[in-house]
């Protein structure tokens, strides 16, 4: 679970991770568990994409989900991929048309918020 963790603190940042990690209870504990071990310590650390590409596959499944709180998450996380703001704009235009036009205007309108948040 160890790799699952230091994969997650580069991807998402350490704050983030230690205000989940201190909001941990009993009744979550298995998920977050979980969560480091399969997403971040199996999925994310496979071979044959690198971390942008990953970032670009999450940016567009959370769109068509709707997922907007971990949508912003993960625009920061995009940005410390390596993705571009300018790229981020090319995947959610790309969205308008293979998900749809209200679809894409929501992403913009929450990677605005995030962009704004981010601080690098």
């Amino acid at each position: 679970m160890q790799d699952g963790m230091t994969v997650r603190r580069e991807v998402l940042s350490d704050a983030h991770v230690d205000r989940a990690e201190s909001g941990k209870t009993e009744f979550m504990e298995d998920f977050q568990d979980f969560i480091s071990r399969y997403a971040w310590g199996e999925i994310w650390t496979r071979p044959g994409l690198d971390r942008r590409m990953r970032s670009a596959c999450v940016l567009t499944a959370l769109i068509a989900a709707g997922h907007w709180e971990e949508f912003e998450m993960h625009v920061k996380a995009a940005l410390r991929n390596g993705l571009s703001k300018d790229e981020i704009k090319e995947i959610l235009l790309q969205s308008a048309i293979y998900l749809s036009v209200p679809s894409a205007n929501n992403a913009f309108k929450h990677a605005q918020k995030a962009l704004s948040e981010y601080s690098g």
